[in-house]
């Protein structure tokens, strides 16, 4: 600005002069405005847009973001010896893992005289992926219940899961452009049945019981759906589909896999610290988004190699990929995790 008021003016301000500072105030402010209209621009259209301006974009398609859920599993409370009398473990009892996470039984429970031990249902009090703890994790008590001694948990937490992050709700939603639904098409039953609250995926098979069937498999975040949402699914679906089609609302066939993997522990890291971080990435992974597909030992290499505490694996099991099915879920099967070289 300073230079084109000296070619048409003549006169070149002093860098201290009023005139100066004022064009430097108008320069600031009207380059705030480019990065504003830039900003602008960028959220007017779902390929760029973020956070609540792409939820908005994703609400014009019925479609909306992802919540983080809480991992679910059983923690056990216990004793060395069996008492004469009875012990109360109240609803709301929290124990954590060494690394802090948090976990809060949601019934009351009572460990009988005469046992050792007593199961309770909990949940972790945070949502996300941090919560799916691996078994024999959970061993602290934030404030330990009269007379209890200990507790574990005897299976991993599962269940947890993120928000949905920008990207990936940017890709379900630009998936409704590219395969837009016509009320008789795969995509109409697919994204139908993702617009339900809970619902990771979908997939619509087209003749699979002769002309004029569908079925379409659903799971949700934890996995195999329940029969109310699939009754609900199917309700609806039922009035909107086509003349004469014979529809079923399905849950996916579950396919376990049995992961069995070495790890060597990364420097400034145990083994343990290794193998907790490994079952609970594997654990994470293992959702209702792999409905209908596949699991490469080159995504379960890169689940473990990401891990801070991991510095190098060797997976056994399984020995190739497993190839995709639209009717079935990859779930987590059994986890063995060995130390590198033992």
């Amino acid at each position: 600005m300073l230079s084109v008021f000296a070619e048409a003016s003549g006169y070149l301000p002093h860098a201290s002069c009023d005139l100066s500072a004022r064009l430097y105030a108008a320069a600031a402010q009207i380059q705030s405005l480019y990065h504003e209209a830039q900003w602008l621009l960028e959220q007017s259209f779902p390929q760029t847009a973020q956070g609540t301006y792409l939820d908005q974009h994703a609400q014009l398609r019925g479609i909306t973001r992802g919540v983080a859920t809480c991992a679910v599993g059983t923690l056990r409370f216990g004793v060395p010896a069996a008492l004469e009398s009875d012990l109360t473990i109240r609803s709301g009892t929290v124990c954590m893992t060494s690394a802090g996470i948090r976990f809060t039984t949601t019934e009351d429970a009572v460990l009988q005289a005469g046992s050792l031990h007593v199961d309770v249902p909990a949940v972790a009090v945070e949502p996300g992926k941090a919560g799916n703890a691996a078994a024999g994790t959970i061993t602290i008590m934030a404030a330990m219940p009269v007379g209890i001694k200990g507790c574990t948990n005897p299976e991993a937490f599962s269940g947890g899961d993120d928000e949905e992050s920008d990207e990936a709700l940017r890709s379900r939603l630009l998936d409704t452009y590219r395969r837009l639904p016509n009320g008789a098409n795969a995509a109409y039953y697919e994204q139908t049945a993702l617009s339900y609250t809970g619902v990771a995926a979908a997939s619509a098979v087209g003749r699979p019981r002769g002309v004029g069937t569908v079925d379409l498999y659903v799971a949700t975040d934890a996995g195999i759906p329940d029969a109310e949402l699939l009754g609900k699914i199917k309700n609806y679906l039922q009035e909107k589909r086509e003349i004469s089609v014979d529809l079923q609302v399905l849950a996916p066939e579950p396919a376990p896999v049995n992961i069995s993997v070495s790890l060597k522990n990364a420097a400034g890291f145990t083994f343990s610290d290794a193998k907790a971080a490994a079952d609970a990435a594997l654990r994470g992974a293992f959702t209702g988004v792999l409905l209908g597909k596949g699991v490469t030992l080159a995504y379960l290499g890169n689940l473990l190699y990401d891990l801070d505490s991991v510095a190098n694996y060797r997976i056994t099991s399984p020995a190739a990929d497993v190839e995709p099915s639209p009717t079935t879920l990859p779930t987590l099967g059994t986890v063995t995790i060995t130390e590198w070289g033992s």
